[in-house]
């Protein structure tokens, strides 16, 4: 009877786990990362709080993106549009950065002389892991990227097999 049991058990967890990492659409999960809180936040399309991650960005000041090589994190709405293994930092979700709004804004912010004239937008904005063994700076909320979010491996990993291509992921102060 405890086989049975234990079975059962074994059988409800295996099937809720599976139905939370293989999503159907994209549209099934979306993420806000709150460069204040230093956390990222999944939840489901019903709006129900999943998960939270503890994230680090580039630069210290948490300033949105202005240009190319200013190592902050872009502010704004983006969508997942590719991942792959990654050979320094497990896994990497790339983002749709620079969007619409980013040019927009990085145009304005050029113009008004708020960023050198001869600065580019940049890119290859996206969500990855650390270096091996230095998940330690995601605990110590060291800012260390070129801009992108950066979590633990682990964590990585969990969003990697959770999120489709298309998931939508908004980055706020």
């Amino acid at each position: 009877m405890k086989k049975l049991l234990f079975l059962a058990l074994l059988i409800v967890v295996s099937a809720s786990i599976t139905s939370f990492k293989k999503p159907t659409s994209k549209d099934d999960f979306y993420v806000i990362v709150s460069k204040s809180e230093y956390t990222l936040f999944l939840y489901d399309k019903n709006n129900e709080w999943l998960a939270s991650y503890p994230v680090v960005f580039g630069n210290n000041d948490l300033g949105d993106k202005l240009y190319e090589g200013d190592r902050r994190t872009p502010e704004g709405t983006f969508h997942i549009i590719g991942k792959k293994a990654h050979q320094k930092w497990d896994k990497f979700l790339a983002l749709d950065y620079p969007t619409e709004e980013s040019i927009l804004k990085f145009n304005s912010r050029k113009a008004n002389g708020e960023i050198p004239a001869g600065a580019r937008i940049g890119g290859a904005i996206g969500i990855h892991g650390t270096w091996p063994k230095e998940d330690f700076a995601v605990d110590n909320q060291q800012n260390w990227t070129q801009g992108c979010v950066s979590t633990k491996n682990e964590y990585v990993r969990e969003l990697y097999n959770m999120l489709p291509v298309g998931t939508r992921v908004v980055i706020v102060p």
